[in-house]
C-alpha cells in the first residue's frame, strides 16, 4: 500500500473512532454527568452535557441540557429523601460550545436548588 493512500486512509479512522461522544453515566441520560455542591439551603447542581450532531442544532443541545440539570437536581433531592423549590430558569448559567472537527456540541451548566421548608 502506498504511502499516498495509507495516510489518508489512517487519519479517516483517527477521526472515525472520535466523532461519537462516550457515555458519562449520569443516571438516565448517557450524554450527561453531574456534580452536587452543598450550600446552607441546599445544593448547587452542575451539569456536563455533549453530543454529537451532523447538522448543529445548539438550541436543542441547551433544551436537553437544561432539562438534564433540572433532572439531575430533582433526582438528588429524592435521594436524599427531600424536596426542593422549582428550579428558577433565569438562575440557569449555560455555556455552550461545539468542536467542528468532531461534530459534538456540548454545554456545562449549574443551578442552585433549595430545599423546600
Amino acid at each position: 500500500m502506498s504511502k499516498a493512500i495509507a495516510l489518508p486512509l489512517i487519519a479517516a479512522l483517527l477521526v472515525a473512532g472520535c466523532a461519537a461522544p462516550s457515555p458519562q453515566g449520569a443516571p438516565g441520560d448517557k450524554n450527561a454527568a453531574h456534580a452536587v455542591e452543598e450550600t446552607p439551603d441546599g445544593f448547587l447542581i452542575s451539569i456536563s452535557y455533549s453530543r454529537y450532531q451532523f447538522i448543529p442544532e445548539s438550541t436543542a443541545v441547551m433544551a436537553a441540557c437544561k432539562q438534564a440539570l433540572t433532572a439531575a437536581a430533582f433526582d438528588v433531592a429524592a435521594q436524599r429523601g427531600r424536596a426542593i423549590e422549582s428550579i428558577n430558569e433565569q438562575r440557569i448559567r449555560l455555556s455552550m460550545g461545539r468542536n467542528g472537527f468532531t461534530g459534538v456540541t456540548s454545554c456545562e451548566g449549574s443551578a442552585p436548588a433549595t430545599w423546600k421548608k
